[in-house]
């Protein structure tokens, strides 16, 4: 597959694009829920697209779904090569055959980051997903508890902007596994250094936060 020259023009109208949800993951994303759900298999939307469906408004190139063994094993048979690709060398990851979009599937029983046994598993999507605009999204506790279990950047960035989003505290921990508890005080003084900094600059701190960090 042969990669574009980036060209800036046409990446701000990929954002517009992205953000009147009309851009290829959208569709991506759309597909595959469809696709989903006529099969009955059970699924939860995770990573930057989850990271949107909770009110952090952001770009990603590409689409997360969580999916039981089961699941997975019968969206391999019914859906690849069909509709996706694998990626060589790569068990879980898919190209959406319409648009080349990347879809990237999380199993129950693994575990985020760098794969190694942790105390926090990803889980079955049935029990820990709700509906936001028509699509199963995986609930904000079990997002944010993801992003921090995965530990990179991104992933403390956007629990940054969810905490500042649903204007969550130290309460919160009392949700989250003790493990997360030190990465998400972090996180929490973050998103309050930030906001001490907008307000001596004089400045809304959504305005100043940004809407787009890197993709996950």
């Amino acid at each position: 597959m042969k990669t574009k020259p980036f060209n800036f023009w046409e990446r701000l109208k990929e954002i517009s694009l992205f953000f009147q949800a009309r851009d290829e993951v959208h569709k991506t994303m759309r597909r595959v829920v469809k696709r989903l759900e006529k099969a009955n298999i059970p699924y939860a939307v995770v990573g930057g697209m989850a990271v949107n469906a909770h009110g952090h408004r952001r770009t990603t190139g590409a689409v997360d779904i969580l999916l039981t063994p089961e699941g997975f094993a019968e969206f391999c048979r019914l859906f690849v090569p069909k509709n996706y690709d694998r990626v060589p060398r790569r068990q879980r990851r898919f190209v959406d055959r319409t648009n080349e979009v990347s879809l990237d599937v999380l199993v129950t029983g693994f575990f985020p980051g760098s794969g190694k046994p942790g105390p926090v598993a990803y889980p079955d999507p049935a029990a820990v997903s709700q509906t936001i605009n028509d699509i199963r999204v995986v609930d904000l506790l079990t997002l944010l508890q993801l992003k921090l279990a995965a530990r990179r950047y991104q992933d403390f960035a956007d629990v940054v902007n969810l905490i500042r989003v649903h204007n969550l505290d130290e309460a919160f921990l009392d949700n989250l596994d003790p493990s997360l508890h030190r990465d998400f005080i972090e996180c929490l003084e973050e998103k309050r250094w930030e906001e001490e900094y907008e307000a001596r600059e004089g400045a809304p701190p959504d305005e100043a936060a940004g809407d787009e960090p890197a993709p996950s």
